[in-house]
């Protein structure tokens, strides 16, 4: 497989009933479900040049403490993983597939087909369960549904409402605790850009809260929320919607933008009841892709949320599959950084001014870091700790291990149970747990000399093993998972 096996190519599809090392809590009785890269090419079909583009493949891992599903006296896990039946996964078995976020070239008329009538649908980043279903997202408005039992492919939803809507979605959906509504921001191209902000409720309806108008969209992968606000931020990677009307093949997705740092990184803070935007402070050039948590501070008058940021975008181009099969990332890993925009416009050292807004820089951890996270109990709620895949500065291979850290005190603990390299850790609160810590920490990790992964359950609060499960093959690199606690193990599973 090569000098990095995380990058190799999973063909197998398989279910099965997997034996537990260790014991898993009593009250651990749902499944993670994640999403991510399964193939980067097919035999006698097509490849992919980058990460992102990889085939989407979902993994069920359902956890069974005692077996109850099979009568049984030991914990279980049941094991499942399959492609998603797309359009895209269709083309590149065909040996036609015509390309996505970094891969090929294509057409104005390709381009302009595909963004109006039949979007990119290789929904590889995350599976989300709106009303009633579970759907496999990416940057498309073009949603894949899937049975979340069988992880066979339904069909694909896309909106067709009256509410604005757009050719491109953040991949990550907001979702509130405390309503359960979720939030999605939608950037629409044309002679003005915008980018449309909705809430889902509980019967899946869009009902959109506001639009900001943008002279050229920015890259935003994923956004923040708090109770009473949505957050964006406009990094300065940007794209002219007149690229697209120029003639000839063009280049992939991500190389129609372009970085322009001297813009600086807006943000915008939009009142979720009213629409109104509120604040559009700009401070120093940054990029990012993952917002890890959002909160209010001060009654309100303050709004804090923490992103795990880069320089610049140095780190897309550094995973082209030809880059990462060596081994060598050569890019600089994340940092925790906390931003508060004070919508009071009281003036600050090191605060740049905007109206009557500003917004405050601090960095919280810079030793390397992909792919945070936080406690479900604590989504628009000031959290205590972060979880993350703890990577070199600069980075050098993989992460050799996951980490714990905590923002009152800036201590980090980690976790090498074992594993070459591990993936994005997830907590999964204990439900009647009294500690923001109280649960267990999901990860997977591969085992390059076994030609393995398996399934790693740490405690929350020591950050010890408690459990493992062997997978029957090595896993790729994924990239996001979800725990459902609604879907529990049955007989058949």
């Amino acid at each position: 497989m090569g000098t990095q096996p995380g990058f190799h190519s999973l063909h197998e599809e398989t279910a099965q009933t997997l034996t537990v090392e260790g014991s898993l809590p009593d009250w651990l009785t749902g499944s993670l479900l994640r999403n991510g890269p399964g193939a980067f090419s097919v035999p006698g079909g097509s490849s992919v040049d980058h990460w992102f583009d990889g085939l989407a493949m979902v993994y069920r891992f359902t956890f069974d403490p005692g077996n109850r599903a099979r009568g049984g006296d030991g914990d279980a896990l049941h094991y499942r993983n399959r492609f998603l039946r797309t359009e895209a996964y269709e083309a590149a078995r065909d040996g036609e597939f015509e390309g996505g976020f970094a891969t090929g070239e294509t057409t104005l008329r390709s381009r302009l087909a595909g963004f109006l009538t039949a979007p990119y649908d290789n929904a590889n980043i995350v599976v989300e369960r709106v009303g009633d279903a579970y759907l496999a997202l990416t940057e498309s408005p073009r949603r894949v549904e899937l049975d979340p039992n069988t992880l066979a492919t339904l069909g694909h939803d896309q909106y067709d409402g009256s509410a604005p809507s757009g050719q491109l979605a953040c991949a990550h959906l907001k979702r509130d605790p405390t309503t359960g509504v979720l939030v999605n921001v939608a950037t629409a191209f044309g002679r003005t850009s915008q980018y449309h902000v909705h809430a889902l409720g509980a019967d899946g309806e869009r009902h959109h809260i506001g639009s900001v108008p943008t002279e050229k969209p920015a890259y935003m992968h994923s956004f923040a929320l708090t109770p009473h606000y949505v957050v964006l931020t406009e990094f300065p990677l940007r794209l002219d919607p007149l690229r697209f009307l120029r003639p000839g093949r063009q280049a992939p997705f991500i190389e129609q933008f372009e970085w322009e740092p001297d813009r600086g990184t807006r943000v915008v803070v939009l009142n979720r009841t009213t629409g109104e935007v509120l604040a559009e402070p700009v401070t120093d050039v940054v990029f990012g892709f993952h917002h890890v948590n959002a909160f209010e501070r001060a009654g309100g008058s303050e709004v804090v949320f923490d992103l795990e940021t880069v320089p610049d975008t140095t780190s897309i181009d550094s995973l082209y599959l030809d880059t990462v099969r060596g081994g060598d990332l050569d890019t600089l890993a994340g940092r925790l950084e906390r931003f508060t925009v004070d919508l009071g416009g009281r003036r600050g050292t090191g605060r740049y001014r905007t109206g009557e807004a500003t917004v405050e820089r601090e960095r919280q951890y810079d030793d390397g870091t992909a792919l945070p996270t936080v406690s479900p109990t604590r989504w628009c709620r000031e959290h205590r700790y972060a979880y993350a895949m703890s990577m070199d500065q600069p980075v050098r291979g993989w992460a050799r291990a996951v980490m714990k850290y905590d923002v009152e005190t800036g201590t980090v603990t980690e976790a090498d149970p074992g594993g070459d390299y591990f993936g994005e850790p997830l907590f999964v609160p204990a439900p009647d747990g009294d500690s923001e810590d109280a649960g267990v920490v999901l990860t997977v990790a591969l085992d390059a000399g076994a030609d393995r992964s398996r399934l790693v359950v740490l405690d929350g609060e020591t950050f010890a093993e408690r459990a493992r499960a062997t997978l029957p093959h090595a896993v790729p690199f994924d990239f996001h998972g979800r725990y459902f606690p609604e879907l529990r193990a049955k007989p058949t599973d």
